[in-house]
Parts: structure tokens; sequence; C-alpha cells
């Protein structure tokens, strides 16, 4: 996403600059009320983008030490392509097994949910089933208030300000600034109660894709106007103002909740029992050990196709190991694709024909 600065109210441009505002602590503020005036300068100054909120327990820094909001898929200082892929596998799972169990379950919608990518992932990130390309941000304050002093033991949170480009559809892409905008409460079922009480939105950057030029660009950071500290304690609400407590942020009697838990138990690895996260873990590490090998034959090797190439006219002796490979790949494809035709029996079995593969290619 590309890179934009806010204009600062007065007060804060006496503490921080719009280049530096990531940086520099955040700019304290003792009440809601005076957060509430101070946004409504910056909403304001701003009036060419919307202002959205994130509200967390911990300033959270990257290695240049400036505030940093990647999506869960892409977090993680040295994160390697084995195990972007290995997110990327799991999260298209996640998202056939949601679709099969909306259909299953006669969840409003479900036709549109097979057909759309994007509101498959914004439910399976808001429900925190697994990670995604997407971050959760909210339109009201208030409900950022809230999370951030949610299950907080520290004396302070922190509340951060995104400007963001005014959205003209439930899913608007602004390819200008290679943004996308999601509105949780115009995608998501009725049966779905928690975005409608976090008055929820997820945002990510256009293109999405696990082979990225620059990881800097996924991060909404590029579009921090402001950050605020906050007290963590009862009399920064007031008199005025209450703070949304738990079982609303978190409603009882979510049918998508009790759904997406299901899904998230199928991509858990689980020692007791096998499932898809197991296999998936496994075979991105002996994909990523084939290419490996084929590079010190060969060293412009991109793609486990082409590793398996140059494998079996280089090294001979394994040509029978590397058509068992790539026989085990279809049931892969069949995993992520169409999890939910695969047995927990039929998963537990080609682990075990992954481990022994690895074991026989690798001794």
């Amino acid at each position: 996403m590309r890179q934009t600065y806010g204009k600062l109210t007065e007060e804060l441009l006496k503490h921080t600059t719009p280049k530096t505002v990531g940086i520099d602590n955040g700019f304290y503020v003792s009440t809601f009320r005076h957060l509430v005036e101070q946004v409504a300068k910056l909403s304001f100054l701003n009036k060419d983008f919307l202002l959205f909120f994130r509200g967390q327990k911990s300033d959270y820094k990257n290695k240049i030490d400036s505030s940093t909001f990647y999506p869960t898929i892409y977090r993680g200082e040295y994160l390697t392509q084995q195990e972007l892929d290995y997110r990327f596998d799991k999260l298209n799972s996640a998202s056939k097994i949601l679709v099969e169990l909306f259909k299953r379950n006669k969840v409003e919608g479900h036709a549109e949910l097979r057909r759309k990518k994007l509101i498959q992932w914004s439910l399976l990130q808001h429900y925190e089933v697994t990670e995604t390309p997407l971050i959760d941000v909210t339109q009201s304050l208030r409900v950022a208030c809230s999370f951030a002093q949610l299950y907080n033991t520290e004396k302070t949170a922190f509340i951060y300000v995104f400007g963001l480009p005014y959205y003209t559809n439930r899913i608007s892409v602004n390819s200008e600034y290679d943004l996308i905008n999601i509105r949780l409460l115009s995608i998501s079922p009725p049966q779905a109660l928690r975005p409608y009480f976090q008055e929820g939105y997820l945002v990510g950057t256009d293109d999405i894709t696990n082979d990225y030029f620059n990881k800097g660009e996924l991060d909404l950071n590029n579009r921090l106007f402001a950050k605020f500290e906050i007290p963590n304690n009862e009399q920064f609400w007031g008199k005025e103002f209450d703070k949304i407590p738990e079982t609303a942020l978190y409603p009882k009697n979510d049918t998508i909740e009790s759904i997406c838990k299901e899904i998230g138990n199928e991509l858990t690895p689980n020692k007791a029992q096998s499932n898809i996260g197991d296999f998936l873990k496994l075979w991105t590490t002996l994909e990523q050990m084939i290419l490996e090998e084929a590079r010190k034959y060969k060293r412009d090797v991109f793609n486990t196709r082409d590793a398996l190439y140059v494998l079996m006219k280089y090294d001979e002796e394994k040509i029978g190991l590397l058509k068992e490979f790539d026989i085990l790949r279809m049931f892969r494809n069949k995993l992520v694709h169409k999890p939910i035709e695969v047995s927990n029996e039929e998963i537990s079995k080609n682990i075990q024909i992954l481990i022994q593969l690895k074991g026989a290619f690798f001794k």
C-alpha cells in the first residue's frame, strides 16, 4: 500500500511529526472525551480520508523501532518463503471448509461466500481462525478503546488512527493507493453477531500474494496518521461514557463463531490426532528441502516442479522417491482445495508416507 502522511493538530505537532508518528511515543490523553476531541480535529484536517481506529494493549515495533501493523499472514521478522507458503495453504484449506460448513448449516449468503475469496478471508480473520492477508480496524473509537483495555494488565494502552480512502462499496478496491477495504457489516450473514457489535472493517493490500517484492508495502503503518496512549482504568471513561463489556465485543450464541472454532480445530496441529495443519507443515518443509537440494546442481530453481526435473536429471538414484513425491502432490492439492472430502485416516496415512519419504530422501 502506498505511503501517505496525515495532517496533525497543533497539539500533536508539538509532540511528533507526520513522518515520525510510528517511531515517537504515543500522545498521551487522559480521558475518552479528550481523545474524541483530538480525533475530531484530525478528521477535519484530513478531509480527503476516512479515519479508522485500532486499539492494542502494546505498541508493537519493527526493527527500526516504528509501530508496525502487518496482517497476521505476514507477521514475523524473518518470515521464510516456506512458512509463508504453509500459511497460504492453510488459509486455502480453511476457506474451502468454511464454504462447505456454511452450505451444510444453511447459513444465509453461502452461495456468494463460495464465489468471493475476500469474504471468506474476512470471516476467517475476524473470527481468528488462521492467518490471513487482512487486518482488523474499526470506525468506532469506543470499540478501539474497549479492545485496547481488554485483557490488559499494563498501566496504559494504545489507540492508532489510520487514514484510508473513502470506500464506495462493501468491498472497495482502490488501485491508486493499493488498498482493499471490506465493510464487515455489509458482507457478514446475520448469524455472525461479532462484526455487528464491533463495527469491524478489514484492510489489506491490493494484488495480495505470497510472492511480494517489498514486505514493507504490506504494513498498515504506511497509513498511520496518529498514535495515542491512554490510561488503562475506568477513570479514562469518566461519567459520560462507558467501556463496551467483553460480553458485547464477543457475544454468545454466535453461529459463525461455532463454525469457525470447528475449522480452527481442523487446522491446529494436534498431538492426539493428525490433521490438515500437520500435513501442510510437513509438506512445505519437504518442498523446501527438495528446492535446496536441486539448487546444488542448478542455482535458478524457484519452484518444486523445476526442482524435481533437476534432481531427476542429476540424481538418478532418487528418481523413484521423486515420482512418489509427485504422486503425493495430488493428495496435497485435494487437501488444500477439497479438504472436506479428506478423512482423518487419509491424512494420518499420508503424513506417515511423507515422513518415510523425507527419511529415505535425505538419509
